[in-house]
């Protein structure tokens, strides 16, 4: 199992704070800051809500949820749960875990609850005592995947008598220290300040860690430089895609340096041919591509890199450097989302820019009530199509649902790609 180096966001107003006591704002946006440990190299993110009542929280929550969508590794929420609808807020949002505050004794008493119902794996206990560990021992064992010790007064004692896997939260420490604690067997990772003070050497750290004998997520190539068919310059082809849209990007070339720098800074390198020199990708335009995954095709003659790109890949500042038209037949688009996507995208037109006789503006117009009563009515089309013998009338009811659904979406401002990473967490 992974040892994990997990960097914390506290909220408290809106704005991002040094700590639980130490309320100094730093004048940054939550959800890029979350990108920015993420593309650092970060294992998880942990974001503790500190807000004061019921519409900050829910302010709160608006951000956490931009911060999932950044983000791109697991998020766990934690702070102002009080009750299960808190819990299911937080993994609506697009928590991965959800943490209980286990100095609250309702919280305690909501675990079994909580567990059931989203899962243990969704759940984790903050533990500022370890009397809260001793205490409730059958509970966390049962019904919670992990702790997160938040008082460093208590990480001593714990270790000593806990074998449950805990998250460390400590302020600025040693590399010694970080090595030390990471060694003992049922500390699973460290967070707090002494991650986020280091947010830009993590990737250091880990192979600090590794150097150490102790087992860190970082990223290793399965296939050596060696094993590639490489063309007669010693170079292999690279076909860059967009790990979310599958959109071919680009292809360039890399040598050995490039391919070993890649895998050690989880950025993008290339050869330029042009230039005979490497280039990181995005190092001048910081349009970065942050590796997802890397795989060679049957021959071993060629790579194709699946990234997080940010802003164009293009150097002429189109998203994709595949745009020349050469020749066209007509077709019909039979990607599934792409077809969602581009009947959501006429939708949205017309929101903005509204078609006399349009149905879909008349949807609008009438507002969400009609466009409810609209939904429910195809639903009950789909339930009585479905006792018809006739499947060629589902797919039609189906159909006109999921166009009603989308002015829904539309109406609410909920895109496809929230659905679908929405789904991919099921």
């Amino acid at each position: 199992m992974y040892k994990k180096l997990i960097p914390c966001i506290y909220l408290y107003k809106g704005n991002v704070v040094k700590g639980f006591s130490d309320h100094t704002i730093i004048d940054t946006n939550p959800a890029a800051l979350a990108k920015f440990y993420s593309d650092n190299h970060a294992d998880e993110l942990i974001v503790y809500d500190l807000s004061d009542g019921d519409t900050e929280h829910e302010e709160a929550l608006d951000i956490i949820k931009a911060i999932c969508t950044e983000a791109e590794i697991p998020v766990t929420g934690a702070g102002n749960v009080h009750r299960m609808e808190d819990i299911k807020k937080l993994i609506y949002a697009g928590c991965k875990k959800a943490a209980l505050n286990y100095s609250r004794p309702e919280n305690i008493k909501i675990t079994q609850e909580v567990s059931k119902k989203f899962g243990k794996e969704k759940i984790a206990a903050c533990i500022s005592d370890v009397s809260e560990i001793t205490a409730n021992e059958l509970l966390l064992d049962e019904y919670v995947e992990e702790l997160i010790l938040v008082k460093e007064r208590c990480i001593k004692e714990a270790v000593a008598v806990s074998r449950f896997p805990m998250i460390v939260c400590v302020p600025e420490v040693s590399l010694d220290k970080i090595l030390e604690m990471l060694s003992q067997k049922n500390i699973c990772a460290i967070s707090g300040n002494a991650i986020n003070e280091n947010a830009k050497e993590l990737l250091a750290i880990k192979a600090l860690c590794q150097s150490n004998g102790i087992s860190i997520n970082t990223m290793e190539a399965k296939i050596t430089w060696d094993e590639f068919k490489l063309n007669s310059d010693g170079q292999i082809p690279v076909v860059v895609q967009d790990y979310k849209t599958d959109e071919v990007l680009m292809v360039a070339y890399m040598n050995e340096e490039a391919y070993q720098m890649t895998i050690r800074t989880g950025k993008m390198t290339y050869y330029s041919r042009s230039r005979e020199e490497l280039w990181v990708k995005g190092e001048t335009s910081g349009h970065y591509q942050y590796v997802r995954s890397l795989m060679a095709d049957c021959d071993k003659d060629t790579i194709l890199a699946k990234v997080s790109q940010i802003g164009a890949a293009c150097h002429t500042g189109a998203h994709s450097c595949f745009f020349n038209e050469i020749m066209r037949r007509e077709y019909e688009e039979s990607n599934p989302l792409r077809v969602f996507e581009q009947v959501f995208g006429v939708i949205l037109d017309r929101k903005m820019h509204p078609k006399e006789g349009s149905y879909t503006n008349y949807l609008f117009d009438k507002g969400l009530d009609k466009i409810l009563k609209k939904l429910g009515e195809e639903a009950t089309e789909i339930v009585i199509a479905a006792k018809n013998p006739n499947v060629n009338e589902i797919k039609y009811e189906i159909s006109d649902f999921l166009y009603h659904m989308m002015v829904l979406m539309a109406e609410k401002n909920v895109t496809w790609e929230e659905i679908t990473a929405e789904l991919a967490k099921r």
